[in-house]
């Protein structure tokens, strides 16, 4: 997949869950920089109305919507994962239109930085759309911990969910940098400084 134009530089964050992604790539964020959060993307693609919407209806059924006809997240979570081909029906239906609206906002921009935060990068194929790509580890019980915490799920729900990704240590074969994020925010942020220093004076 190639770059959507030459003259940006792409750096891609990613992660498994738990790992404070989102958090280490807030941290590069500046006022020279854009910064895309795949996530929230992909929560406005399976809004009421849309042609994901539509398509993920058709093919999970109306027992994952909530009485206002949203799609209930926690529903559609408890089906894909424990069902891998679920899974990956989800995610053909999700994928392409999520990159779709990764491409564009980063075509339109006039920022020549660029951070995406996204869980799939390498999952999706999207590693050879990104110049850079870090990858933010942390230890297995702190995955739990914060998975528990920020998203309210059984230490069950989120192994399943674990179990799903790429392993951590598959992940890191694919990095150009990687970031511990198992200590102190200060420390993390060390690394985030001396990776910055490095990518921006290049």
């Amino acid at each position: 997949m190639a770059k959507p134009r030459k003259n940006k530089f792409i750096l891609g964050v990613t992660g498994c869950i738990g790992c404070g992604k989102s958090t280490v790539a807030g941290m590069f964020k500046d006022k020279d920089c854009l910064l895309i959060d795949a996530d929230c993307l992909g929560h406005e693609l399976i809004l009421s109305g849309t042609g994901v919407y539509r398509k993920i209806i058709k093919s999970f059924g109306r027992g994952i919507l909530k009485p206002d006809n949203s799609i209930d997240r926690e529903k559609l979570a408890k089906i894909v994962f424990t069902d891998k081909t679920a899974l990956t029906k989800l995610n053909s239906i999700v994928h392409p239109e999520l990159i779709r609206q990764i491409k564009r906002r980063i075509r339109k921009t006039k920022k020549r930085i660029i951070v995406l935060d996204a869980a799939l990068i390498i999952e999706a194929g999207l590693t050879r759309m990104v110049d850079k790509l870090i990858v933010v580890t942390a230890s297995r019980q702190q995955q739990i911990l914060r998975s528990q915490k920020s998203l309210g799920l059984a230490k069950k729900q989120v192994v399943l969910r674990m179990k799903s990704q790429i392993s951590q240590k598959a992940k890191s074969r694919f990095a150009d940098f990687i970031i511990d994020n198992s200590g102190q925010v200060t420390k993390t942020q060390k690394q985030v400084s001396k990776i910055r220093r490095q990518l921006w004076k290049s």
